[in-house]
């Protein structure tokens, strides 16, 4: 298992180009009923009783935004790439929900406050992500939640959050933190994995 320090931030990728191909990845697109299935029971799962409002950060293609829609919550979605927020803007045609183009770190939402704030392999990116995780949390309303799916890729050049540094981080800012390890459930990837996947709830 590798350490913070094991962990690299990734070079940048030009996600604009990598849109039209984004949902091929079977946990990006969902399009397989078996992996659509199991993160919809996911989400049902740690997200509360609906109707709440779900800010969904580096939304993608949508993929979760519209599980979140699907099962009856309102859902703001922010991502970096214009033409992943038009896919997502489609995909999510006629739903409870808009997009918003801006940085995850810090998204264009003003004053507005949310039930949940929904991230999925991002924060792993992103510099300093103490700070970014005291912003996310000043986001929520009192109760509210931080969901959060990370892990650790690679063997030579690992990078990623390992859980017990997530974990770490925001054991200052929540009053309950809970641990679910992901890698065991196949039917997430759409294949069996080896290494370490994980999500994080978090109650403000």
């Amino acid at each position: 298992m590798p350490n913070t320090t094991d962990a690299q931030i990734p070079r940048p990728v030009d996600w604009n180009a990598g849109a039209a191909a984004f949902d091929d990845e079977p946990d990006h697109g969902m399009r397989a009923p078996e992996v659509r299935a199991a993160w919809a029971d996911r989400l049902r799962a740690w997200l509360p009783e609906p109707p709440s409002d779900v800010l969904d950060l580096g939304c993608g293609t949508g993929s979760l935004s519209l599980l979140a829609a699907e099962q009856g919550h309102r859902v703001t979605g922010v991502d970096s790439a214009p033409a992943m927020l038009d896919l997502a803007r489609a995909k999510l045609a006629g739903r409870d929900a808009e997009f918003l183009l801006g940085d995850a770190a810090a998204p264009p939402v003003g004053e507005r406050r949310y039930d949940v704030v929904l991230v999925r392999h991002v924060l792993w990116t992103l510099p300093e992500p103490a700070r970014v995780l005291r912003h996310w949390r000043d986001l929520l309303r009192p109760g509210g939640r931080l969901v959060l799916v990370e892990g650790v890729w690679g063997t030579l050049s690992p990078v990623g959050i390992p859980a017990h540094r997530l974990t770490g981080l925001l054991a200052p800012l929540a009053t309950e933190t809970r641990l679910e390890r992901l890698s065991d459930d196949r039917r997430l990837w759409g294949r069996p994995v080896d290494d370490e996947r994980y999500a994080v709830v978090a109650v403000i």
